[in-house]
């Protein structure tokens, strides 16, 4: 799906890259792989802000599928409930939330972090958010925004690549050497924006310095006029299980600003999740 911020919209499914993104990680077609399966959702996918409503031909197009296939896997997620049809135009229906409902009622880190984010945000006024990475990119599992006209549209469930996000540098810091070199030779870097650092090389030595540091801070290399600071939130082994973020308008908070005033806050509110996710047996 596609996600939109400030009149953006970032791209991280779609085109005949959505059945691509099922087999992110090098799964190989052997006979433990249920190809019908990736399919079906690569279908689900293929629907997004932009694309709410397609036509069978706009499925087969993002999808890869032939028309006769995408008819298939859409009548059938019709008849489970999932997808709706006008006998025209294919949209998705409310059930398929079900499916991410699944993963987040059992991690325990929104509800536990919930309270910190918000009394975060209510003493910074800027918006908080925690993600975690799954493959090449950060979802976001829970975010507070504060109040204002205009903010960025983020909710949960939201996909970035993990390269251009202050928290996605954050969780690539948390990497072995070994899983970070995979990863710089396997993901694709878009700029996203004139700022954005797309140089392999580049970005291993800006993560190298995240770890060192202990923060990483984005300047409008996801969103022109946005930036963010992120640091880790670590379980009581000391491993990087999460990253938690504050992200401001470029014109209210200056790169300096950002790690004079915000980081502080940010870091105690780190510490003070992971202590309650130790305390809980969470971590």
């Amino acid at each position: 799906m596609e996600m939109r911020t400030s009149g953006r919209t970032a791209n991280v499914s779609g085109g005949p890259a959505v059945a691509a993104a099922a087999r992110e990680g090098g799964q190989a077609r052997d006979s433990d792989f249920v190809q019908s399966l990736d399919r079906g959702l690569a279908v689900i996918r293929a629907f997004g802000p932009d694309r709410e409503r397609l036509s069978l031909s706009e499925v087969a197009r993002a999808t890869g599928l032939t028309r006769a296939a995408a008819r298939r896997f859409l009548l059938t997620l019709v008849r489970l409930g999932y997808v709706r049809s006008d006998g025209r135009e294919f949209s998705l229906r409310p059930r398929v939330l079900e499916l991410g409902y699944a993963y987040l009622s059992g991690l325990a880190m929104p509800e536990i972090a919930a309270p910190h984010l918000e009394e975060l945000v209510a003493k910074l006024h800027e918006s908080s958010s925690i993600s975690v990475l799954d493959g090449h990119h950060i979802v976001y599992v829970a975010r507070v925004s504060t109040k204002r006209i205009m903010t960025v549209s983020i909710s949960v469930g939201t996909r970035f690549p993990a390269f251009a996000t202050s928290m996605g540098r954050v969780l690539l810091a948390g990497m072995s050497e070994e899983e970070l070199e995979r990863y710089l030779s396997e993901a694709t870097f878009e700029a996203l924006t004139p700022n954005t650092v797309t140089d392999p090389a580049e970005l291993r030595t800006i993560v190298r310095k995240v770890a060192e540091q202990g923060y990483a801070i984005v300047d409008q290399e996801l969103e022109e006029g946005l930036r963010a600071i992120a640091a880790p939130i670590r379980n009581a082994a000391g491993a990087v299980i999460a990253a938690i973020n504050v992200s401001a308008h470029a014109s209210r908070a200056s790169a300096e600003k950002m790690t004079t005033e915000l980081l502080p806050a940010l870091l105690e509110t780190a510490r003070q999740i992971e202590a309650d996710l130790k305390a809980q047996g969470a971590a």
